[in-house]
Protein backbone atom coordinates (compact mmCIF):
# COMPACT_ATOMS: atom_id res chain seq x y z
CA UNK A 1 0.00 0.00 0.00
CA UNK A 2 2.46 2.36 1.06
CA UNK A 3 4.87 2.04 -1.88
CA UNK A 4 1.74 2.38 -4.33
CA UNK A 5 0.57 5.68 -2.66
CA UNK A 6 4.13 6.93 -3.09
CA UNK A 7 4.34 5.85 -6.91
CA UNK A 8 1.23 7.39 -7.99
CA UNK A 9 1.84 11.00 -7.96
CA UNK A 10 5.02 10.55 -9.39
CA UNK A 11 3.42 8.30 -12.63
CA UNK A 12 0.89 11.36 -12.05
CA UNK A 13 3.52 14.30 -12.24
CA UNK A 14 5.18 12.35 -15.40
CA UNK A 15 2.26 12.15 -17.26
CA UNK A 16 1.70 15.77 -16.66
CA UNK A 17 4.68 16.91 -18.26
CA UNK A 18 4.26 14.62 -21.06
CA UNK A 19 1.09 16.38 -21.90
CA UNK A 20 2.93 19.43 -21.24
CA UNK A 21 5.99 18.89 -23.26
CA UNK A 22 3.93 17.55 -26.27
CA UNK A 23 1.19 20.85 -26.60
CA UNK A 24 4.65 22.97 -26.30
CA UNK A 25 5.97 21.08 -29.50
CA UNK A 26 9.07 19.86 -27.01
CA UNK A 27 8.11 16.49 -28.05
CA UNK A 28 7.37 15.83 -31.13
CA UNK A 29 7.12 12.27 -33.14
CA UNK A 30 8.31 11.57 -36.70
CA UNK A 31 11.98 10.32 -37.65
CA UNK A 32 15.25 11.69 -36.05
CA UNK A 33 18.72 10.79 -35.48
CA UNK A 34 20.68 10.82 -32.58
CA UNK A 35 23.86 11.78 -31.33
CA UNK A 36 24.52 8.15 -31.15
CA UNK A 37 23.48 7.99 -35.40
CA UNK A 38 20.52 5.86 -34.06
CA UNK A 39 17.02 6.96 -35.37
CA UNK A 40 14.39 7.88 -33.39
CA UNK A 41 10.71 8.03 -33.47
CA UNK A 42 10.68 11.12 -30.68
CA UNK A 43 12.71 13.88 -30.30
CA UNK A 44 12.66 15.91 -27.29
CA UNK A 45 14.26 19.43 -27.37
CA UNK A 46 13.85 21.20 -24.35
CA UNK A 47 15.29 24.17 -26.43
CA UNK A 48 11.57 24.90 -27.35
CA UNK A 49 10.55 25.56 -23.51
CA UNK A 50 11.14 29.21 -25.29
CA UNK A 51 8.78 31.62 -23.61
CA UNK A 52 8.47 32.45 -20.04
CA UNK A 53 5.12 30.82 -19.33
CA UNK A 54 6.86 27.85 -20.58
CA UNK A 55 10.10 28.12 -18.69
CA UNK A 56 8.05 29.15 -15.47
CA UNK A 57 5.82 25.93 -15.56
CA UNK A 58 8.92 23.86 -16.47
CA UNK A 59 10.28 24.83 -13.27
CA UNK A 60 7.52 24.21 -11.43
CA UNK A 61 7.90 20.50 -12.79
CA UNK A 62 12.05 20.39 -11.97
CA UNK A 63 11.02 21.65 -8.50
CA UNK A 64 8.47 19.28 -7.49
CA UNK A 65 10.30 16.08 -8.93
CA UNK A 66 12.84 17.33 -6.53
CA UNK A 67 11.29 17.68 -3.85
CA UNK A 68 9.74 14.21 -4.02
CA UNK A 69 12.95 12.38 -4.39
CA UNK A 70 14.59 13.61 -1.38
CA UNK A 71 17.38 14.15 -2.58
CA UNK A 72 19.39 17.04 -0.46
CA UNK A 73 21.52 19.61 -2.03
CA UNK A 74 23.11 22.79 -0.60
CA UNK A 75 23.28 24.47 -4.41
CA UNK A 76 22.56 24.26 -8.03
CA UNK A 77 25.09 24.37 -11.24
CA UNK A 78 23.72 24.74 -14.67
CA UNK A 79 25.93 23.90 -17.38
CA UNK A 80 26.63 25.74 -20.39
CA UNK A 81 24.34 26.67 -22.40
CA UNK A 82 20.80 24.66 -22.18
CA UNK A 83 21.49 24.41 -18.73
CA UNK A 84 22.14 27.97 -17.90
CA UNK A 85 18.29 29.05 -18.09
CA UNK A 86 17.28 26.13 -16.44
CA UNK A 87 19.01 25.61 -13.41
CA UNK A 88 18.45 29.40 -12.66
CA UNK A 89 14.46 28.93 -13.18
CA UNK A 90 14.56 26.23 -11.17
CA UNK A 91 16.49 28.14 -8.36
CA UNK A 92 13.76 31.03 -8.78
CA UNK A 93 10.90 28.44 -8.17
CA UNK A 94 12.63 26.55 -5.19
CA UNK A 95 13.54 29.84 -3.22
CA UNK A 96 9.54 30.57 -4.26
CA UNK A 97 8.85 27.45 -2.28
CA UNK A 98 11.35 28.19 0.48
CA UNK A 99 14.06 26.37 -0.52
CA UNK A 100 16.52 29.35 -1.16
CA UNK A 101 20.22 27.97 -2.78
CA UNK A 102 22.63 29.37 -4.32
CA UNK A 103 23.38 28.79 -7.91
CA UNK A 104 26.47 29.14 -10.72
CA UNK A 105 26.95 27.93 -13.78
CA UNK A 106 29.96 27.83 -16.51
CA UNK A 107 30.76 29.50 -19.52
CA UNK A 108 31.87 27.39 -22.80
CA UNK A 109 35.50 29.92 -22.94
CA UNK A 110 36.88 30.77 -20.14
CA UNK A 111 37.06 34.84 -19.36
CA UNK A 112 40.38 36.52 -19.61
CA UNK A 113 39.00 40.11 -18.52
CA UNK A 114 36.76 41.36 -15.49
CA UNK A 115 36.59 38.28 -12.51
CA UNK A 116 37.93 36.16 -15.31
CA UNK A 117 37.84 32.59 -15.24
CA UNK A 118 34.95 29.91 -16.56
CA UNK A 119 32.20 30.12 -13.54
CA UNK A 120 29.63 32.66 -12.97
CA UNK A 121 27.39 33.08 -9.77
CA UNK A 122 28.25 31.78 -6.06
CA UNK A 123 31.31 30.15 -5.17
CA UNK A 124 31.32 26.20 -6.01
CA UNK A 125 30.93 24.45 -2.54
CA UNK A 126 28.82 21.85 -0.50
CA UNK A 127 26.65 18.60 -2.14
CA UNK A 128 26.26 20.37 -5.99
CA UNK A 129 23.32 19.53 -7.82
CA UNK A 130 23.10 19.56 -11.55
CA UNK A 131 20.23 20.24 -13.72
CA UNK A 132 20.40 19.82 -17.33
CA UNK A 133 17.67 18.96 -19.67
CA UNK A 134 18.28 15.12 -21.06
CA UNK A 135 21.17 12.61 -20.61
CA UNK A 136 22.45 10.68 -23.45
CA UNK A 137 26.15 10.05 -23.43
CA UNK A 138 26.87 11.27 -20.15
CA UNK A 139 29.86 13.62 -21.38
CA UNK A 140 27.94 16.92 -20.19
CA UNK A 141 27.95 15.26 -16.83
CA UNK A 142 31.20 14.50 -16.57
CA UNK A 143 32.59 17.89 -17.54
CA UNK A 144 30.39 19.51 -14.92
CA UNK A 145 31.84 16.86 -12.48
CA UNK A 146 35.24 17.84 -13.55
CA UNK A 147 34.50 21.51 -13.10
CA UNK A 148 33.00 21.05 -9.63
CA UNK A 149 36.05 19.09 -8.10
CA UNK A 150 38.39 21.38 -9.42
CA UNK A 151 36.64 23.93 -7.23
CA UNK A 152 36.27 21.86 -3.62
CA UNK A 153 32.83 20.79 -4.05
CA UNK A 154 30.98 17.16 -4.21
CA UNK A 155 29.28 16.50 -7.75
CA UNK A 156 26.26 15.16 -5.38
CA UNK A 157 23.42 14.73 -8.11
CA UNK A 158 21.79 14.93 -11.60
CA UNK A 159 18.00 16.59 -12.39
CA UNK A 160 17.09 15.86 -16.16
CA UNK A 161 13.51 16.35 -17.74
CA UNK A 162 13.42 12.70 -19.61
CA UNK A 163 15.28 9.78 -19.37
CA UNK A 164 15.66 8.79 -22.64
CA UNK A 165 16.11 5.04 -20.82
CA UNK A 166 18.43 3.58 -23.81
CA UNK A 167 21.89 2.05 -24.02
CA UNK A 168 25.00 4.95 -24.09
CA UNK A 169 27.41 4.51 -26.41
CA UNK A 170 31.47 4.68 -26.43
CA UNK A 171 34.06 5.77 -29.12
CA UNK A 172 36.54 3.80 -29.98
CA UNK A 173 40.11 4.43 -30.75
CA UNK A 174 39.27 4.59 -34.29
CA UNK A 175 36.62 6.83 -33.70
CA UNK A 176 33.82 4.11 -34.50
CA UNK A 177 31.29 4.08 -31.72
CA UNK A 178 29.09 0.96 -30.01
CA UNK A 179 26.55 0.22 -27.90
CA UNK A 180 27.17 -0.59 -24.11
CA UNK A 181 24.72 -2.47 -22.17
CA UNK A 182 23.52 0.22 -19.71
CA UNK A 183 22.41 3.98 -20.45
CA UNK A 184 23.65 7.36 -19.47
CA UNK A 185 21.63 7.82 -16.29
CA UNK A 186 23.00 4.78 -14.83
CA UNK A 187 26.80 5.12 -15.76
CA UNK A 188 26.46 8.48 -13.85
CA UNK A 189 24.21 6.59 -10.98
CA UNK A 190 26.78 3.07 -10.80
CA UNK A 191 30.39 4.28 -12.34
CA UNK A 192 30.19 7.84 -10.83
CA UNK A 193 28.31 7.18 -7.63
CA UNK A 194 25.85 9.97 -7.79
CA UNK A 195 21.99 10.34 -7.58
CA UNK A 196 19.60 10.76 -10.82
CA UNK A 197 16.61 12.78 -10.47
CA UNK A 198 14.46 12.56 -13.91
CA UNK A 199 10.67 14.11 -14.26
CA UNK A 200 9.74 11.50 -16.51
CA UNK A 201 11.46 8.87 -18.14
CA UNK A 202 10.90 6.82 -22.08
CA UNK A 203 8.66 4.33 -19.74
CA UNK A 204 6.20 7.33 -19.13
CA UNK A 205 5.79 8.45 -22.55
CA UNK A 206 4.65 4.86 -23.47
CA UNK A 207 2.21 4.75 -20.66
CA UNK A 208 0.93 8.15 -21.83
CA UNK A 209 0.92 6.94 -25.60
CA UNK A 210 -0.69 3.80 -24.72
CA UNK A 211 -3.34 5.42 -22.62
CA UNK A 212 -4.39 8.18 -25.26
CA UNK A 213 -3.76 5.71 -28.30
CA UNK A 214 -7.50 3.95 -26.98
CA UNK A 215 -9.47 7.52 -26.93
CA UNK A 216 -11.27 8.20 -29.84
CA UNK A 217 -9.57 9.91 -32.82
CA UNK A 218 -6.44 9.12 -31.87
CA UNK A 219 -5.00 6.44 -34.03
CA UNK A 220 -1.94 8.17 -34.56
CA UNK A 221 -0.75 7.89 -31.20
CA UNK A 222 -1.24 4.34 -31.75
CA UNK A 223 1.22 4.30 -34.56
CA UNK A 224 3.75 6.60 -32.47
CA UNK A 225 3.21 3.82 -29.51
CA UNK A 226 3.81 1.18 -31.77
CA UNK A 227 7.09 3.04 -33.14
CA UNK A 228 8.42 3.96 -29.56
CA UNK A 229 7.64 0.60 -28.33
CA UNK A 230 9.99 -0.93 -31.20
CA UNK A 231 12.72 1.87 -30.41
CA UNK A 232 13.05 0.68 -26.91
CA UNK A 233 13.13 -2.77 -27.56
CA UNK A 234 15.56 -2.43 -29.91
CA UNK A 235 18.25 0.20 -27.58
CA UNK A 236 16.64 0.14 -24.60
CA UNK A 237 17.55 -0.69 -21.16
CA UNK A 238 15.71 -1.46 -17.79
Amino acid sequence: MTGSSQQAPMDALAQEFVQFSLDSGVLKFGQFKTKAGRLSPYFFNAGLFDDGAKLGRLAQFYAKALMRSGIEFDMLFGPAYKGIPLGAAVAIELARLGKNVPFAYNRKEAKDHGEGGSLVGAPLQGRVLIVDDVMSAGTAARESIALIKAAGAVPHAVVIALDRQEMATEKQADGSTHDVPYSAVQYVRKELGMQVCAIAKLEDLLAYLGQSSKADGAADLGQHLHNVQAYRDRYGVH
